[in-house]
């Protein structure tokens, strides 16, 4: 199912999944040009640095409504703002994490979430050994204090990282303490109702991925014996952002957007019902 919003002239649209995943990264670029003092950039900038063609990038936007000026480029800040309504970071989030292991511990400790709009309010588990621990100022809470906690804590995004076994029962909890997304790094299919979001990470599934493209490299299309299997083409990866690849100088904003519209059935994800967070 999808999730249709009414845009400022009045009209319902719909905003792709695939939009929506392109839409996190041009905010990812914006967020580099903003930190840096770039307030303008072309379409052709933008583009290039999020690894898109600039055709692609000015459709994705039409989304958002009226965006740019021809000749003169995008307001950077106004540009973020719009993007950052349309994902529905402009409200922020509040985060809680079921699974202190290595990789929650991980997760916790990870700086980039607050930057994006994400706040990690509680971490729970069900290891004495792990409960009463501290983790970059939160204190691990059992996770049988999962359900009223998310309530008051007013979690509005659930990420579980635990044993596939525990998977379940932590998404019934989260569930009935009113979180709506999941995040889940398990590979097992939750059963939830059609209002929850859910969206999976299973890291053995993206390593099989590279696998296979790193078999392309070595052998080549014509590396598969298989008649029947037909490889597409790979897509480009945009560039890493640890810094901007543009080099333009400060020149000049804000605005809102319509919501995001989730596709029913994105790949290595089970979603339900309206918009999906982009990681």
């Amino acid at each position: 199912m999808t999730e249709e919003r009414p845009s400022p002239s009045g009209v319902e649209r719909v905003i792709p999944q695939a939009t929506v995943t392109r839409l996190a990264t041009y905010l990812r670029v914006l967020s580099i040009l903003a930190d840096e003092g770039v307030l303008i950039v072309s379409s052709e900038e933008l583009a290039t640095a999020a690894g898109v063609g600039s055709a692609k990038l000015r459709k994705d936007l039409s989304f958002l409504g009226p965006n740019g000026v021809r000749g003169v480029g995008y307001d950077v800040a106004r540009l973020r703002a719009k993007i950052d309504s349309a994902l529905g970071l402009d409200r922020g989030h509040r985060v809680v994490l079921a699974g202190v292991g290595n990789l929650g511990q991980a997760l916790a400790g990870y700086g980039g979430f607050a930057r994006r709009g994400f706040t990690m309010v509680g971490l729970f588990d069900s290891d004495p050994a792990r409960v009463g621990t501290e983790i970059d100022g939160l204190t691990v809470r059992h996770v049988d204090e999962l359900v009223v906690a998310c309530r008051e804590l007013e979690a509005t995004i659930g990420v579980i990282a635990t044993p596939d076994e525990a998977v379940h029962g932590v998404a019934e909890q989260l569930v009935d303490g009113g979180v709506e997304c999941i995040l889940s790094f398990s590979p097992m299919v939750l059963d939830v109702p059609d209002h929850v979001e859910v969206r999976r990470v299973d890291l053995a599934v993206e390593m099989q991925v590279l696998s296979f493209n790193s078999s392309r490299n070595v052998s080549g299309p014509a590396g598969i014996t298989d008649p029947a299997i037909v490889v597409a083409p790979r897509p480009v990866s945009p560039p890493p952002l640890t810094s901007s690849p543009l080099t333009s100088t400060a020149r000049l904003g804000r605005s809102h957007g319509p919501r995001i519209a989730g596709n029913p059935n994105p790949v290595n994800s089970s979603t339900r019902n309206g918009s999906v967070i982009a990681p």
